[in-house]
């Protein structure tokens, strides 16, 4: 004999996703005839799903204003809840159809940090849309690689980790880190004495700070590269000169950008703006992390992939490593 699943009392409790979906057009519309507009139905369909969600909920939602509607603090709080849900549910139904539907164009998700994809990807994606017209790209950024949202599966990540993103992925190694001091051409000009390494641990040093950085496999900042150049970035204190930190390396590259002081480069992000001119090297000092390196990593369940296998071509070539290397 079959035994009957015990009643869901959550799922029980649960109001009309109906109910709900009209309450939160009328919501955000403050207008039941706006709502049914919308969602294709009549005025008076909307004011009887109100009302049923009134009664389920034993209180008022919305106060009639003229020919207006607004919320009642009960109103509010149910609004912000369910409507946050059915973003949700949108976006998990969106990547559904992307991932598992059967679509006409192959479209491929990209996970990278915020400074790759502002500094890196933005110079060269025009070039992979012009070749690749096909191909839709979806473009994640994260600092924390290893807790992005539930049911985000990149196709690709771009990241200095080897084999603790993911399960199911390939690793292919790319570049070590070249770091290297950069301002403006006019902040130089501005201040000779940051051609020297002397003069330059005396300047105005925007710092990236570690905070937020955990998943990075190490942390260069100021002191660590000063000190790797024999000089003490505590002698900066002692004279109380100004140390700003901000762990958004894209303001650090703004503020640069607008002649505020001096940061550290990344060679893969700041070269393209080296050669426009935007950017300079007060300093031919570098350092190379001969230990490191960033990685490509692709799912392994999509490696024969057409679309995959033509980005990742294109990827290395435009880090200056041949496909299929």
């Amino acid at each position: 004999m079959n035994k009957h699943a015990p009643p869901d009392q959550t799922l029980l409790k649960m109001p009309s996703l109906r109910a709900v979906k009209c309450f939160v057009a009328a919501a955000r519309y403050q207008s039941f005839t706006r709502a049914a507009e919308t969602l294709c139905v009549t005025q008076a369909a909307i004011s009887r799903q109100i009302r049923e969600l009134e009664e389920h909920l034993d209180t008022e939602l919305f106060k009639r204003v003229g020919r207006s509607v607004e919320l009642t603090t009960a109103g509010s709080i149910f609004f912000d809840a369910a409507q946050l849900s059915f973003i949700n549910i949108a976006q998990a139904a969106a990547r559904i159809r992307k991932d598992y539907g059967n679509t006409s164009r192959p479209t491929l998700t990209l996970c990278c940090s915020p400074a790759f994809s502002a500094l890196w990807m933005s110079h060269r994606l025009p070039g992979f849309f012009q070749a690749h017209p096909d191909i839709d790209l979806n473009l994640v950024t994260t600092q924390n690689f290893l807790s992005l949202e539930p049911g985000i599966q990149p196709d690709v990540f771009i990241t200095k980790m080897l084999s603790r993103v993911r399960d199911g992925y390939v690793s292919r190694p790319l570049f070590h880190d070249r770091i290297y001091p950069v301002c403006s051409p006019a902040y130089l000009e501005a201040h000779p004495e940051i051609r020297t390494l002397e003069g330059l641990q005396d300047g105005v040093l925007l710092n990236l700070s570690p905070y937020g950085r955990s998943q990075v496999a190490e942390h260069v900042d100021w002191g660590v590269w000063l000190a790797m150049h024999q000089l003490d970035v505590e002698d900066r204190l002692r004279k109380g000169l100004r140390h700003f930190n901000a762990n958004d390396y894209n303001l650090l590259i703004q503020m640069v950008l607008n002649d505020q002081g001096v940061t550290l480069g990344w060679d893969h992000l700041v070269a393209p703006l080296i050669a426009q001119g935007r950017l300079t090297r007060p300093v031919e000092e570098e350092v190379v992390l001969e230990e490191t390196r960033h990685y490509l990593a692709y799912r392994e369940d999509r490696a024969d992939d057409e679309a995959l296998i033509r980005f990742k071509d294109w990827f290395m070539e435009q880090i200056g490593l041949q496909p299929g290397s």
